[in-house]
C-alpha cells in the first residue's frame, strides 16, 4: 500500500469516528467506544476489500459483511454513509423514532445492512450461514464479520466456530476487536479469554494477530485470509477503545454512554484537528 492510499483511508476512518460522536451526541445514547475502536476495520473493509455496490446493495453477487457486536454501529453507519449507501445527514437522527439508523443495525430498514444484530455470539452464525450458502450456490462472495472481545466470552461463537471449521467455510473471515474492555470493566477481569488465538486455532482457523489501527497490517491479513485454502481466518485485531478522542482512549465508562455537548465539541475539535492534519499531507 503506498502512502497516499494509506492517507486517504486514515481520512475516511477519521470521517467515520466524527460521524460516530455525532449520531451518539444526537441520539443522547449509544455505544461511541468501541465505535471508535472499530472505525479502520470498518473502513479498509469498505474501500479497500469488499466488492459492494452501494447503488445496488442487494446485488447478489456482493461480499457480505455481519456486525456481530452490533451496538458498534454508529461508525459503521458513518462508514456506509461515506460509502454512498444514504445521506450523511441520516446521522444526526441516529436512535431516533422512525429513522432509517437505529440502535443495532437492521437489515429491513438500512441500506447496506446484511444482517440485523444485537444479541452478541449471533452475528457471527448468521455469518456462517451465509458462507456455506455461498459454498452450496457456487457463488464466489466472501462473508466478513467483525466481532467484540467481550463478546467472545459467549457460548455460541463457539458453537459457530466448530460449525466453520467443519464445512471448511475458507470464504469466511472473522475480525476480533480487541480493545480490552467491555461493559463491566477489563474483558481479562470479568471473563479471561486468553490464549485466544490458541482457542481458535484449537478450532481449526487460521489465525493472524494485528494492529487493528495499522492499514497495512489489515490488508496484510486479509490477503492472507483470501490466500487460505480449506478453513476459515480468524484475525485477531489489537485495538484501543475509543480510539482518536484523548479523554475516551481506554476508558470503560466510554462503553455505552454519549458525550454531552462540551465533550461532543471536544471529540469533535480532536477529530477535525486529526482530519486536517491528514488532509494536509496529501
Amino acid at each position: 500500500m503506498n502512502l497516499k492510499e494509506e492517507n486517504t483511508l486514515k481520512i475516511l476512518a477519521c470521517k467515520s469516528r466524527i460521524g460516530a460522536i455525532l449520531g451518539t451526541y444526537n441520539a443522547k445514547s449509544g455505544h461511541p467506544g468501541g465505535s471508535l475502536s472499530a472505525a479502520d476495520i470498518f473502513t479498509y473493509l469498505y474501500f479497500k476489500e469488499m466488492n459492494v455496490y452501494p447503488d445496488d446493495p442487494k446485488n447478489p453477487d456482493r461480499d457480505r459483511f455481519v456486525l456481530s457486536k452490533g451496538h458498534c454501529c454508529p461508525s459503521l453507519y458513518a462508514t456506509l454513509a461515506l460509502k454512498g449507501y444514504f445521506d450523511w445527514s441520516e446521522i444526526e437522527s441516529l436512535r431516533h423514532v422512525g429513522a432509517m439508523l437505529q440502535g443495532h443495525p437492521d437489515m429491513k430498514g438500512t441500506p447496506g445492512i446484511d444482517m440485523s444484530t444485537g444479541s452478541l455470539g449471533q452475528g457471527i452464525s448468521a455469518a456462517c450461514g451465509m458462507a456455506l450458502s455461498a459454498k452450496l450456490d457456487g457463488r464466489d462472495y466472501r462473508v466478513y464479520a467483525v466481532l467484540g472481545d467481550g463478546e467472545c466470552e459467549e457460548g455460541q461463537v463457539w458453537e459457530a466456530s466448530m460449525f466453520a471449521s467443519h464445512n471448511n467455510l475458507d470464504n469466511l473471515v472473522i475480525i476480533v476487536d480487541q480493545n480490552g474492555l467491555q461493559i463491566d470493566g477489563p474483558v481479562e477481569e470479568v471473563c479471561g479469554i486468553e490464549p485466544l488465538d490458541k482457542k481458535f486455532e484449537s478450532f481449526g482457523f487460521n489465525v493472524i494477530k494485528i494492529d487493528g489501527h495499522n492499514f497495512n497490517d489489515i490488508e496484510n491479513a486479509l490477503n492472507n485470509a483470501r490466500e487460505t485454502k480449506g478453513k476459515p481466518t480468524a484475525i485477531l485485531a489489537k485495538t484501543v477503545k475509543g480510539k482518536g478522542v484523548s479523554f475516551m482512549e481506554n476508558q470503560v465508562g466510554w462503553h455505552g454512554t454519549a458525550p454531552n455537548k462540551e465533550q461532543f465539541e471536544q471529540a469533535t475539535a480532536e477529530l477535525n484537528a486529526q482530519l486536517a492534519e491528514l488532509e494536509g499531507e496529501i
